[in-house]
């Protein structure tokens, strides 16, 4: 379980990284400047905080994957960090980034 697991985190963390670069760039207006038109400038504007927005969802999201890679190599990555429980590997499947099990989990909400 746990090397699929690795491998599944590898790529979503390489897939997370793609898309921050994206995110990134365009921020950046790599693909060019605003828009003279006041009206186009205003779409622009909002495209940005919706970039904004996801940049920082995938930035939270990779923080977790990366946090679940450090915890495999450490030989944690199956026990939950705050009961010591070991997590039900249907959870890991679905979550593979999860480090809670799901009733530490829910009481952390």
């Amino acid at each position: 379980m746990s090397n699929n697991r690795t491998e599944e985190l590898q790529r979503l963390k390489q897939e997370l990284t793609r898309r921050l670069e994206r995110y990134e760039a365009h921020q950046h207006r790599e693909g060019g400047k605003l828009e003279a038109d006041f009206s186009e400038q205003a779409v622009q504007r909002q495209n940005d905080e919706v970039v904004d927005s996801l940049e920082h969802e995938v930035r939270d999201e990779l923080r977790h994957v990366i946090h679940a890679l450090e915890r495999i190599e450490q030989g944690e990555g199956e026990v939950c960090e705050r009961c010591g429980n070991e997590i039900n590997p249907e959870r890991l499947k679905i979550l593979p980034w999860a480090s809670l099990c799901v009733r530490c989990a829910e009481a952390a909400e």
